[in-house]
């Protein structure tokens, strides 16, 4: 069996982050983290996983207020920024100097921040289905959410108790997976028992954090920094995803110079579940190819 390991690490405004590591860490070895999208809890990275842990280590971890990490002592203390610091604090726990970081949407502005931040410690960078700021004024390629999200967030803060109990009865129905279905996914591609996990969190999930995470990556853009990346880069793009057009993974293409742009045909927003194959083959390749691979298992 391989080798798994899990911890907690606690941030100095005390939120208690929870992360991961699958396989061995030997010397010289660089591991492969794996950051999810807001509501998310790991399961997009279900079938790419264990191709990728052949030959690197991985590390998982959870934001503030998902999974099983905690909030701080102040409940806003959400964010991209304070994930990029968070991460750093999990990989100084595990001593881990140097990382390969994976983010599925915005994940993909998670990685991007922590870079911008600590671009010593980052030997390559996967963008997937992500945005690189500002993902509100994109969504559907229409503004319609940002002027509605103002509305919501304050609904939510004046009746939490209703807003709990609404998500905690629509996430887990039948309604919301044909919904996604119909609208969101690809609906010939996806395998319910691949999606329903992501319902399910958010059922959990506490309307509140949700909305306050959304926030914070609403105002969070890494564009200025975007030509100061100088590591490998492959940005993985579906050309059906409604969350984060197409266009906005070319223009981040064009930006980041010497970068990859893959793309996904028929993929939505769900590209990494829907054509895993697919990705995780591109990934290998991509490692390879720039000299990041590490041709070992643990």
């Amino acid at each position: 069996m391989r080798a798994y390991t899990e911890d907690f690490v606690t941030t100095d405004d005390g939120a208690n982050i929870w992360h991961a590591l699958l396989g061995e860490l030997g010397e010289g070895d660089v591991p492969i983290v794996l950051c999810d999208g807001l509501g998310c809890c790991g399961f997009a990275w279900k079938h790419i996983l264990p191709r990728l842990v052949a030959q690197h280590p991985i590390v998982r971890w959870n934001y503030r207020g998902h999974g099983r990490s905690t909030l701080a002592r102040d409940p806003r203390a959400v964010g991209v920024e304070h994930a990029a610091c968070d991460l750093a604090k999990v990989l100084d726990a595990r001593g881990i100097d140097r990382v390969i970081l994976a983010g599925h949407s915005m994940g993909t502005q998670v990685i991007l921040e922590f870079h911008r931040r600590f671009p010593e410690r980052v030997l390559a960078l996967i963008p997937i289905c992500g945005a690189y700021g500002y993902p509100l004024d994109t969504f559907h390629d229409t503004t319609l959410l940002k002027k509605v999200f103002p509305h919501l967030l304050s609904a939510a803060e004046r009746f939490p108790w209703l807003s709990r109990k609404i998500t905690g009865a629509i996430m887990p129905s039948e309604l919301a997976y044909q919904i996604a279905c119909w609208f969101e996914v690809n609906r010939h591609l996806i395998h319910r028992e691949d999606f329903e996990p992501y319902f399910t969190h958010l059922a959990h999930m506490d309307p509140l954090d949700f909305l306050h995470t959304l926030e914070a990556a609403a105002t969070h853009t890494a564009w200025e920094h975007l030509p100061n990346v100088r590591v490998p880069t492959l940005i993985v793009a579906a050309d059906s995803d409604t969350f984060t057009p197409y266009r906005i993974s070319e223009k981040m293409h064009e930006l980041i110079e010497g970068s990859e742009l893959v793309t996904v045909f028929s993929g939505s927003h769900a590209a990494v579940i829907e054509q895993p194959e697919l990705i995780a083959l591109r990934i290998e390749r991509f490692l390879r190819e720039r000299g990041v691979w590490v041709a070992r298992a643990a």
